[in-house]
């Protein structure tokens, strides 16, 4: 029953974990090395595609923003640039044409680098197809700039408070209500048990009477 315990409670935390990762806002210092407009059939990655751009009707195939990167190390990175609106993740995003202008702008070559912020969510997965989704864009001097993520911060201690709350709450209640409930139904066990022993003693007593009387009725064997 313990394995099955710690089973449910990593279960519970990695998908709490895989959610807050994918949900919450990251930054990368890359520089950008181009833009496309592409046209994407949504499938079965619908999940992690927008539903569609904002004033214009839902549809599984659609045109979508890219913006293509290099981190400093020279590993690549491609984002999708697609309006969130009011939707989930709440990042009221509507400005994914403004975003696409601005990643040209910032558009540079290995000789003469531009290194920008770029804030997105999501993750990049080639096998299933799924692009982190870009929200901003700022310039930095370089790529070893530091960035603090104040947002996440915010957000992760809010979490944490949230939970700690929800904990007092709890133990508050099992301590006035469960407990007293619980110790009363073992003194009402305890009682009813003491009284089935002290029937069960009264039978015994009972029954071992007659068979005494019974007793001095049976026949006597000779001397």
């Amino acid at each position: 029953m313990r394995y099955v315990k710690w089973g449910f409670w990593l279960m519970l935390a990695t998908l709490v974990f895989g959610f807050l990762h994918y949900t919450l806002p990251q930054t990368d210092v890359v520089r950008i090395v181009g833009t496309e407009n592409r046209r994407v059939d949504i499938g079965e990655n619908s999940l992690f595609w927008s539903r569609s751009e904002v004033g214009m009707t839902n549809s599984t195939s659609r045109d979508v923003f890219f913006i293509n990167a290099v981190y400093p190390n020279g590993r690549t990175m491609e984002y999708r640039n697609e309006d969130t609106g009011w939707g989930w993740p709440p990042y009221f995003k509507i400005n994914s044409f403004g975003l696409q202008t601005q990643a040209k702008e910032f558009a540079s070559t290995d000789a003469a680098p531009i290194w920008v912020a770029l804030r997105h969510y999501g993750w990049r997965n080639q096998f299933f197809t799924i692009f982190p989704n870009a929200v901003s864009i700022k310039r930095v001097a370089g790529p070893d700039v530091t960035l603090i993520p104040w947002v996440n911060i915010v957000i992760l201690t809010f979490l944490a408070f949230v939970l700690f709350m929800i904990r007092r709450v709890w133990l508050q209640f099992r301590e006035r209500t469960i407990d007293p409930a619980l110790e009363d139904a073992s003194h009402t066990w305890d009682a009813v048990d003491a009284r089935a022993d002290a029937a069960r003693d009264r039978a015994k007593g009972f029954f071992g009477g007659i068979n005494a009387w019974l007793a001095t009725w049976r026949r006597k064997p000779r001397k």
